[in-house]
């Protein structure tokens, strides 16, 4: 399989492109800046998501695309969503299917009551929450009939390793015996690659946890 990556040199990103090539894909990697890119051993195409370049020419070749994407860094969060919708158009009638990296913001820890809402949620992090949540909204309000699957992570996504088996989820934000919600980026990319192999979740909103 062919799997291309957008936002390949972030810590999420990079973690996509090192499990998947670790299973034998073909990895496509796309970047703003290809010199920032130190895996080795992966096609790299230049692309920045402030142009209006065309996005079809560089995932041509792909079977799955998955998008790793932030407007933390510059703080324009509404790159998020239109992102989505950018996507969802150009990868319509391509026969390609569509990841994304969520966020946990819009779990929900009752019915209707999402995360991002509770007293508790960081401040710092409100944002790019509220940003992940308006891209789900964009992939199920969609009418493009690319085949999408948004992936949440726990409440903590965090540096490390595997730490063996994870759960996975749908809406519902749930936690491990110890009452915590977490996941390492290892594990997090080894349940990504896993949808991007299988298609398991099609067009649904899924969430990786101990």
């Amino acid at each position: 399989m062919k799997i291309a990556v957008l936002g390949a040199t972030g810590w999420v990103g990079s973690a996509l492109v090192t499990e998947a090539k670790a299973r034998g894909h073909d990895v496509i990697a796309i970047v703003r800046d290809p010199a920032k890119l130190t895996v080795k051993g992966v096609s790299t195409r230049a692309f920045d998501l402030h142009s209006s370049a065309e996005f079809s020419p560089v995932v041509e070749g792909a079977d799955v695309v998955i998008a790793s994407i932030s407007g933390r860094a510059a703080g324009n969060h509404e790159l998020v969503a239109q992102t989505a919708e950018r996507l969802l158009i150009a990868l319509a009638d391509s026969g390609k299917r569509l990841l994304w990296v969520g966020g946990a913001g819009s779990l929900e820890v009752a019915p209707g009551v999402e995360l991002v809402t509770s007293p508790e949620f960081p401040a710092e992090y409100k944002d790019e929450a509220l940003a992940q949540g308006e891209a789900l909204n964009v992939f199920r309000s969609s009418k493009s009939n690319t085949q999408w699957t948004f992936v949440s992570p726990a409440a903590v996504l965090y540096r490390g390793e595997s730490e063996g088996d994870f759960r996975i989820g749908g809406d519902a934000f749930f936690t491990n015996n110890n009452g915590e919600s977490k996941i390492s980026v290892t594990d997090y990319a080894k349940a990504m690659i896993d949808e991007a192999q299988h298609g398991k979740y099609l067009n649904q909103r899924i969430s990786v946890a101990y």
